[in-house]
């Protein structure tokens, strides 16, 4: 419950910044004068919580009962579906059906990219500690 509630506050925090962060730069390179006060906030609340469920999804790659195919597709489920309903009532996704598939298969191929890297990078990982227990 402890690693929940820091990871909650991390991506909390890390949302904010971001939201803060694009707001920024829109500003500075974008040109405008003013802001939306209700598009920022609404914009903010979305990026708010989608650091939190960015950062608290994880977790499941850490339950041993759960084997590697099942964390995974926990994982992927329950951030698409959690994107998808956030940025679907957002707008950040047009409503219809080209866009939802289209950012569906987008995160598909991102997630496989990002799935492979860090698990090439573990198990390197895991084979340097591997070869210095052997050694000892």
């Amino acid at each position: 419950m402890k690693t929940f509630i820091i990871r909650s506050f991390i991506g909390i925090f890390f949302g904010g910044f971001i939201a803060v962060l694009i707001t920024n730069l829109n500003i500075l390179f974008g040109d405008f004068v003013m802001i939306d006060g209700t598009l920022f906030l609404k914009n903010s609340i979305g990026s708010i919580l989608c650091g939190w469920f960015f950062t608290v999804s994880p977790l499941y790659f850490e339950n041993r009962k759960l084997n590697l195919p099942q964390q995974t597709i926990l994982h992927f489920l329950t951030i698409m579906v959690l994107y998808l309903i956030l940025a679907l009532s957002i707008g950040w996704i047009p409503f219809n059906i080209i866009s939802v598939l289209l950012t569906i298969l987008i995160a598909i191929v991102v997630y496989i990219i990002f799935w492979i890297a860090f698990y090439l990078y573990f198990k390197n990982q895991a084979r340097k500690l591997n070869d210095d227990l052997k050694k000892i």
